[in-house]
Order: C-alpha cells, then structure tokens, then sequence
C-alpha cells in the first residue's frame, strides 16, 4: 500500500488529467429465466516511457482490479460464512461481495463464504452459519477477517491459532454485539449480521483493520483496455459446476458481459441488495478441483486446499483450462494456463467453485439454457 501512495505522488502530475473517479460496476437487475500494445517507440527521445495509471485518492482492489477508493482499498476484507441450502434462501446481502467461495460440505451441500471489501449499505447480511476448518485457508489468503456463527469440531484448533482472526456467534462477547436472530427464520438460519455490528466486533476484539504491510494481492489482473477474451479457450456460455443438490448454473450476457447464478431451479437472489431485490452475477469463474476425505460417520468433510491440482477458468463466454498450486496454509493459491503462465482475471467480481476431485466429469458448458435443461431432464 505504501508503494502505492508512493507511486501515486511521483505521477501527481499525470494524475491531474485523468479522472478522479471510475464508475462502479451497475447493479445487476434480475434477468428471468428463459431458453436460452505494443511497447513505447524508444526511436523517439521526446515520446516518454508508459507508466501505470494512477488516480488521485484511488487504488485498484486487491479483490476484483477495479479502482476504488484509497481509504476503502487498503481496509481488510471480511469473509462471511452464508448458509446454502434450499431452508436458508433468500441470503440477505452477498450481491455486494467482491469474491464468492462456493466449497462442498456434508451431505453434498456447498456452502459459500462470501469476502466484502466494502460493506457500506449492508443492513442485513447472511443468514450466518458456522465454519469448517478448511475454509479459514480460503479466507487467510485474503488477509481477511473471518466472520461465522459457530464451527466443526474439527476447526476448533485451528480458529484457535494467533494469526486467525475470527469473529464468531459462538462466543458471548460477540454474540449480541455482532449478530441478531430473525424472528421470521427458523434455526439454524436465522443468524444476521450488519455492517455496523462487524465494525463493533472488529473494535472489540482489536484485530488489525488495514491490509498487512507484505500483503501483495492474491490475483493477477487485465487491463481493461486489454481484458481477456480467453481466444484459444472453448465456448461457455452456460457453466454448470457441478455440484449434487442445488445444482446451480451460470448464463452469459455477452452485452453486459458478467454471468446470471441460478441454483435450485430458479434464479439465485439476494432478497436484501441495497439496491433491492436482485439477482447474483459475477464476471470471472474459477473452478478448483482439491483433494477430498471424510472425516467420520457424520459425513464431515475434508477439503484438502493445500498442494495442486487442475480447474477451469472462465471469462468472457469461454473456458481453458489451468492448473493451481497453493505452495502452503499462508500462501494464496496461484492458477496458471496451458503455457504456465499464472492468469490474469478480468476486473470484476470472481466466483471460485471448489469441486471435489472425484466429480470432474460432472462439469458441463453449453450453449443455451435449453440445452442445460433438457440434458438435466434426460438425466432423472
């Protein structure tokens, strides 16, 4: 961050006449389901070398590569434990997240971890469920704060350790100052959080509320006067993970050029957006193939992020496919391209999918969402 400002002071003067501002990324409306450079000329002494853009008073977001603001960029994000399950719709709140994780749990459940660098206007966010050991190795390789409401035995050790900063519904210092419960939700899923009652528990707690010094980033990003069109990669525009129960898919928009979630036969919604009721989208998706076991009889699992394996990435209506490697707990995962070139995700929101290894071959592209359906109806 300190390069940053750095950077931005030795370039005022470029700074000057750019914009002081970007627009953010509009609203998603809900869409309805249907059936469907070259280098610096060096030749000249008086042309100056390319510097990178700067804005004044503005950072580009470690989470999507967008430019936002200075103050807000540097704060740390939250990871927040949301419950998936048909009982636990609509979520409250996730539309305004930057990074989406969507990982297996018992049952063939997925349950999503959804990280905010910003939470201006949340009101209502969750419903909040408890954690599993392995997603806190998601949430440290954003240097985040890890918010949830109880946990697996299995993760107790863990979310023990000084370097873990958790806030949980669990603990009684937390519990009404954090969240509160909805009165019309039936437990489990009734636990809610705001913006306000995180910035208390963050206080509380004093946990450190600005991005680590030797925090790098985890992604790599595009220009975006040069994004990734992913050419050499096949078409996707309709993506289906692959996952057992809520069996969601995603459909490209190629004038808006984000993809619309779906999941249990419907449109996947935020029932609580600022903005209103509205429909999930994201620009970029990763799938992550790990490792997997069971834990015991209770069908706990363990999701192994640690090491490598292979995935997908998908932008722009197509799909390659890569390769990533998480070298240990502390490190970010890295994805590289057929070359072993790490990539460079497009700015913009980024869904990862974590699929168990075992399941590659359930995941499917097609061309439209007839196509989705009527191979989905052939299957039962």
């Amino acid at each position: 961050m300190k390069r940053r400002i750095l950077a931005a002071l030795l370039t005022g003067c470029l700074a000057l006449g750019l914009a002081a501002c970007g627009e953010k990324e509009q609203a998603a409306p809900v869409k309805p389901l249907e059936g469907t450079n070259k280098g610096p000329d060096l030749s000249m002494e008086t042309e100056p070398l390319e510097e990178e853009e700067t804005r004044e008073g503005m950072v580009k977001s470690y989470l999507t590569g967008e430019w936002i603001d200075e103050e807000i960029g540097k704060m740390r994000p939250y990871a927040v434990m949301i419950g998936n399950s048909s009982d636990a719709l609509p979520q409250y709140g996730i539309s305004k997240a930057d990074v989406m994780y969507e990982v297996p749990v018992e049952g063939s459940f997925t349950r999503l971890m959804a990280i905010f660098q910003d939470l201006d206007g949340v009101d209502k966010l969750g419903s909040v469920r408890s954690c599993r050991h392995y997603f806190v190795y998601f949430a440290k390789e954003f240097d985040s704060l890890y918010v949830h409401y109880g946990q697996a035995i299995y993760a107790e050790e863990l979310l023990g350790h000084e370097d873990i900063n958790n806030i949980s519904g669990l603990d009684g210092s937390m519990e009404s100052l954090v969240f509160y419960r909805d009165k019309e939700r039936k437990s489990p899923h009734n636990a809610f959080t705001t913006q306000e009652g995180l910035l208390a528990g963050t206080e509380k707690k004093g946990y450190r509320t600005e991005y680590d010094d030797a925090y790098e980033g985890h992604y790599q990003f595009a220009d975006e006067e040069e994004p990734e069109l992913l050419e050499n990669g096949t078409d996707a525009l309709v993506v289906s993970p692959g996952y057992f129960v809520n069996r969601p898919w995603f459909v490209y928009d190629p004038d808006q050029g984000i993809y619309y979630r779906y999941q249990f036969k419907k449109e996947h919604i935020d029932g609580g957006a600022p903005e209103g009721e509205q429909q999930l989208t994201t620009k970029n998706i990763l799938i992550q193939y790990c490792g997997w076991s069971k834990l015991d009889e209770n069908g706990y699992l363990d999701v192994n992020p640690i090491g490598s394996g292979d995935g997908k990435y998908i932008t722009n209506g197509k799909v390659i496919d890569v390769t990533w490697k998480k070298d240990n707990e502390d490190a970010p995962a890295r994805y590289y391209d057929g070359d072993g070139n790490e990539i460079k995700l497009n700015p913009g929101k980024t869904w990862v999918c974590v699929v168990r290894d075992s399941y590659k071959d359930r995941f499917a592209v097609y061309n439209t969402q007839e196509e989705l359906l009527e191979a989905r109806s052939q299957e039962q």
